[in-house]
């Protein structure tokens, strides 16, 4: 068993349950992205994402007070607001030739799409709660990662502890947008789906509308 890791995917029920709603307030643009035990994840006009835990301030300045149920209250500039998600979404600024991807709800809220790892198909769901993407084993024999050469950390799933195998990804595909030298994790047992992560997320800008999330490649 190797080290523990932040890498770790958040309980699905959990991720599921936010929908990627959120709401933007204050000077600085910023909007509730994701929750997670003792911690945050807020979005910054511009699409910036910063996960702090409670206690922390951001670069930006703006401190995580407290947590409770779907909603965080914030400090900015010594003024405290109340973000809650499913509000509304940060604005981002358009890009004419920025690749892109836009997906669509299922009709339980959910975001899966198909997508690919090295070049083998790979359906995906949009996961705010996982630090890496995250594939499966027979997944990542389809994309020819010899995963057990990785970094094995010990992580904690909706299934309780377990270890997997960080590996770098050689390709991402979503839609239009291909994301190189990804950070990814392998789990040694297969996946409904893998988990579009904070390692590929990061690099986007998220706007939802509605039922349809669009995702702009920002580097």
């Amino acid at each position: 068993m190797g080290r523990k890791s932040s890498s770790r995917s958040a309980p699905l029920g959990l991720v599921l349950a936010l929908g990627l709603g959120w709401s933007s307030i204050g000077q600085a643009g910023v909007a509730l992205a994701a929750l997670f035990p003792g911690k945050a994840t807020l979005a910054f006009d511009g699409g910036q994402l910063r996960t702090v835990a409670v206690g922390a301030r951001t670069p930006e300045g703006v401190l995580l007070v407290s947590l409770q149920g779907d909603s965080a209250l914030v400090e900015e500039h010594g003024r405290r607001y109340t973000l809650r998600l499913g509000d509304g979404a940060v604005s981002a600024p358009s890009s004419a030739v920025a690749p892109e991807a836009i997906l669509h709800a299922d009709g339980s809220g959910h975001f899966l799409t198909q997508g690919t790892v090295n070049g083998a198909p790979v359906k995906f769901l949009v996961d705010t709660g996982a630090s890496l993407v995250s594939i499966g084993a027979s997944d990542a024999r389809r994309a020819g990662i010899d995963f057990r050469k990785g970094e094995a950390i010990g992580t904690m799933t909706a299934n309780g502890p377990t270890q997997v195998w960080r590996v770098k990804l050689n390709n991402v595909r979503i839609g239009n947008v291909v994301l190189h030298n990804v950070d990814g994790a392998v789990h040694p047992q297969d996946m409904p789906f893998a988990l579009l992560g904070m390692s590929f997320l990061n690099r986007m800008e998220m706007q939802r509308e509605g039922e349809r999330l669009q995702l702009r490649q920002r580097y």
